[in-house]
């Protein structure tokens, strides 16, 4: 069915005051001055965990990076397959010793019109503004939640240069061969400074960017309207202006369930993720869609640069691993083998993940090899065997083992509770509240705990610093106290490699040694699931699962 306008301003308001539905009417039928009866499309979805700021700066959960990616842009942009590619940044160049990266700036690129701007019509970006935004990030007097981005990379915010009002500089205190990939981030996007110093914090609800999309309304917990910027710079391939859609709208539905419902009624044009609580009514065991919804939607199904795992305390100088059998590494290496990781994701996840079989570098990232990287596969009689040798046989005299989870990961632990217990090892499992069992990890408080890792960042470098021995707790993500010499000159090392293959091979190395040493089992690679009603084309397939609607069409 052809829908006009006025059918999409009434969906937006849903249980909304006749006011705010009156409002919302004019925002987008006013949209690039077009004529009522013209078509328009909106594209519909929901932001289920809430959002709490539109500013770059805190760009710490999945919601704001969806968002932001939309008002926004950086120097670079990544692509489906996780390559940097120009944004802003028209292109650049890195000094032969690593230490200084020069942009080169596009001078077509508009911030979104404000009244704060002379006539309040956008003015240019230039490469004060990233130096600005940049040195933003690692004010204390911000405090940004990205902060980490640059804090252990630059001395302050001297090391951002605007040399000219086309030419950006970034001068770093060591190399850092990923710094392209990070600059990718939603945290590097680019703000102007009039604006942010003029709203202050309440920057978070009247964003100004350069991105495909323009703020225009936000009434919290309820609904979100950004409409079409028809200023914006980027053409695709044939040289047409992007976007093609003409307005985002954004609800915040909580519930899951009743979320789904309103994509299947097509009340939402995109759908993230399948919860366990409906995961069988739609996916049959081998990830297929079950009958009922066969052809109803599109399902989009790729790697997600995410890696869930146990992880094992192992560092002796801490009191509770001391006594802890996990100290010993047969025991954790006969962990890793009693697991059926591939009937575990058959039955517990339909299929929708793959199991973890090589390293902690998930599958889906850039050099990614599980030839060379080899993990633990299922083996119950070498489980049984190393648990012998490690002076437990048949289990006995073996001490209990707490396993640390949360209560949306219970069944899982669960199941490998009776893995464990087929090859004789005993658990209890404890379950804790999620802001808790963190706090707990972090401060080196549980032995065997489940985590997950997913990447800030597409490089492998992301997920070995977790077992850098310098970036052990309290000064960075070692939750398992992996102290390893040869790994970290491995790592070391691998910041004055500029080629990314030969990177990578060092990754592949420091990923084995990891592997040998079993402070993780890893359990599974993560797969994502998005759902498209089928009038929609154009969506974005990156495994880092980053909302790109630039390129989405619509039809009506």
């Amino acid at each position: 069915m052809r829908r006009n306008i006025k059918y999409y301003i009434i969906s937006l308001a849903g249980t909304f005051k006749a006011l705010a539905c009156f409002a919302l009417m004019l925002f987008i039928a006013g949209c690039a001055g077009k004529k009522a009866h013209d078509k328009r499309t909106v594209f519909n979805i929901n932001l289920e965990d809430g959002l709490t700021s539109l500013d770059p700066a805190f760009a710490r959960n999945q919601n704001a990076l969806w968002m932001d990616n939309q008002l926004y842009n950086g120097l670079v942009q990544i692509n489906d397959s996780l390559k940097s590619m120009p944004c802003i940044a028209k292109s650049w160049s890195i000094s032969a010793d690593g230490l200084q990266y020069t942009f080169y700036l596009r001078d077509d690129v508009y911030f979104h019109d404000d009244p704060l701007f002379p006539a309040g019509k956008g003015r240019k970006c230039i490469a004060a503004d990233f130096a600005y935004s940049f040195g933003r990030l690692i004010n204390s007097k911000v405090a940004s939640s990205g902060s980490w981005i640059f804090s252990d990379k630059v001395k302050d915010k001297n090391a951002f240069i605007a040399q000219n009002d086309s030419t950006f500089i970034i001068k770093l205190k060591q190399p850092f061969p990923p710094l392209l990939s990070l600059l990718t981030a939603q945290y590097c996007s680019v703000v102007p400074r009039e604006v942010v110093e003029h709203y202050g914090k309440d920057f978070r609800s009247h964003p100004i960017g350069t991105g495909p999309f323009k703020f225009k309304y936000w009434k919290e917990r309820e609904v979100m309207v950004l409409l079409k910027n028809e200023r914006y710079w980027e053409k695709d391939s044939a040289g047409r202006p992007l976007p093609y859609l003409d307005a985002i709208k954004a609800g915040f539905i909580s519930d899951k369930q009743t979320a789904f419902m309103e994509f299947i009624k097509g009340d939402l044009d995109f759908f993230n993720g399948i919860d366990g609580s409906y995961r069988d009514d739609i996916l049959t065991k081998s990830g297929k869609l079950t009958s009922k919804y066969r052809g109803k939607f599109i399902m989009n199904i790729r790697p997600y640069l995410n890696t869930e795992y146990l992880g094992i305390l192992i560092d002796t100088n801490i009191g509770i691993v001391k006594h802890s059998p996990l100290r010993q590494l047969k025991i954790r290496q006969a962990i890793n083998y009693a697991i059926d990781k591939q009937k575990m994701i058959k039955y517990l996840r339909n299929s929708i993940g793959t199991p973890g079989y090589a390293g902690f570098i998930p599958q889906g990232m850039p050099g990614f090899d599980d030839r060379q990287v080899r993990g633990y596969s299922y083996n119950p009689e070498k489980a049984r065997r190393l648990l012998a040798e490690a002076g437990f046989p048949n289990g006995r005299g073996l001490p209990e083992i707490v396993l640390n989870t949360t209560t949306t990961y219970r069944d899982l632990i669960e199941y490998i509770q009776g893995e464990l217990e087929r090859v004789n090892i005993k658990t209890r499992v404890e379950v804790t509240q999620g802001a808790s069992l963190r706090e707990l990890i972090a401060k080196n408080g549980v032995n065997f705990f489940r985590g997950s890792w997913i990447a800030d960042y597409p490089d492998g470098e992301n997920y070995l610093s977790v077992f850098y021995s310098k970036n052990k707790i309290p000064f960075g993500p070692n939750y398992t106290g992996f102290n390893n010499k040869q790994f970290d000159r491995l790592f070391e090392q691998t910041y004055r490699v500029n080629n990314d293959s030969a990177r990578y091979a060092l990754y592949r190395k420091m990923d084995n040694l990891v592997m040998s040493q079993s402070p993780v089992v890893v359990l599974y690679y993560d797969k994502l699931v998005n759902l498209y009603q089928n009038n929609i084309s154009g969506y974005a397939k990156n495994a880092q699962n980053l909302l790109v609607l630039k390129r989405v069409r619509k039809a009506l």
